[in-house]
């Protein structure tokens, strides 16, 4: 237990005793997330992690950092603050597992206008679920209260992860062929993308989000537009255990026509068939209440395909065989072809 206290720091909003309360609240979840790498408590000056490189020849470290963006504004709406540290932990965790890395460890920021230790403890819960879903350690973080600066009730997230993969099995599309064949995994819901044009769309500030929507199974569009982003590290370990993978793109802001290219060498291009693209009812909703084109849509959003992979035509019985047996439900969207478009949806 810290004596440090000051009353004048206090009378300028910031108490600094509500942040050791914070911390310990917190740890009952950290402990939740240790792997045998970690070598330190959080509370230290650094977070440790000792590596463990069995089986590696030539070990790369892969880092990723990103934030929830303005998904917060419907938790701070709906006042639920349990979940969106998943969505932390999937936007760091599911960008580098598309070159192959597993996550080691991972470390979160937190910004608020005041600090609420139980809402702190939350937000944190989230983020530990997030690591566990991923295999990830959090090692360390840092909350920052800033008066004046954030609304009281308010806050920001960000977090960013390490992970490891052997130099010789970096998914790279250096393999990548035409006729190759692209597999798609469900998305969960909007994940973290899109929300200023959603938030817009659902005038989220002025109408009730709370209320049952025949259109969403029976679901309000506040408690659909929080369903945290699917992590995707466990099932595409798996599968990069069985399988040569040759290329994995994390379907986020830009949607598919500026996610799934990433993956795709000069020269040829990913042909999506529409028809065979599963859209979730939030995505027809979204569409039909902000009449946004489908150009658009699929320009923005994951339309509920969460990531895509790319295997050989061969290899494609294989890999749905293997993504399904560890909880994934895939399906196959279409095939790489020689072309100058990087894309082509029809």
């Amino acid at each position: 237990m810290s004596y440090s206290k000051s009353d004048s720091y206090a009378a300028a909003g910031v108490d600094i005793t509500a942040g050791y309360k914070a911390v310990e609240l917190m740890k009952a979840h950290i402990a939740r997330t240790v792997t045998p790498g970690v070598c330190s408590d959080v509370g230290g000056f650094g977070g440790l992690f000792e590596l463990d490189l069995t089986g590696i020849t030539k070990p790369v470290l892969v880092s990723g950092t990103d934030g929830v963006g303005t998904k917060l504004k419907i938790a701070f709406l709906m006042d639920k603050h349990d979940t969106v540290g998943i969505d932390c932990v999937a936007m760091c965790v599911n960008d580098i597992i598309c070159c192959g890395a597993k996550p080691l460890f991972f470390l979160d920021y937190i910004a608020c206008g005041k600090n609420y230790p139980e809402k702190i403890a939350s937000i944190v819960s989230g983020i530990c679920d997030g690591c566990v879903q991923s295999g990830a350690a959090l090692i360390g973080g840092e909350t920052a209260e800033m008066p004046g600066f954030y609304p009281a009730d308010e806050y920001d997230l960000a977090g960013y992860c390490t992970g490891v993969v052997d130099k010789e099995k970096i998914v790279d599309n250096s393999a990548m062929r035409e006729g190759d064949v692209i597999i798609a995994l469900p998305s969960s819901g909007v994940h973290s993308n899109g929300f200023s044009l959603v938030r817009k769309v659902f005038n989220v500030e002025n109408n009730d989000i709370n209320l049952p929507m025949a259109e969403l199974g029976g679901k309000s569009v506040g408690e659909t537009l929080l369903t945290p982003t699917r992590i995707y590290v466990k099932p595409i370990l798996a599968l990069l255990d069985d399988v040569k993978v040759k290329g994995i793109s994390h379907i986020t802001g830009g949607g598919f026509y500026e996610n799934i290219p990433r993956s795709v060498p000069a020269g040829l291009g990913a042909d999506i068939e529409r028809s065979a693209i599963k859209v979730l009812p939030i995505f027809d909703l979204i569409a039909k209440v902000g009449g946004i084109s489908e150009r658009d849509m699929f320009n923005t959003f994951n339309m509920g395909v969460g990531m895509s992979i790319v295997v050989a035509k061969e290899d494609a019985e294989k890999s749905l065989k293997v993504l399904k047996e560890n909880g994934e439900c895939p399906y196959i969207i279409g095939k790489i072809i020689k072309s100058d478009d990087k894309i082509v949806i029809h």
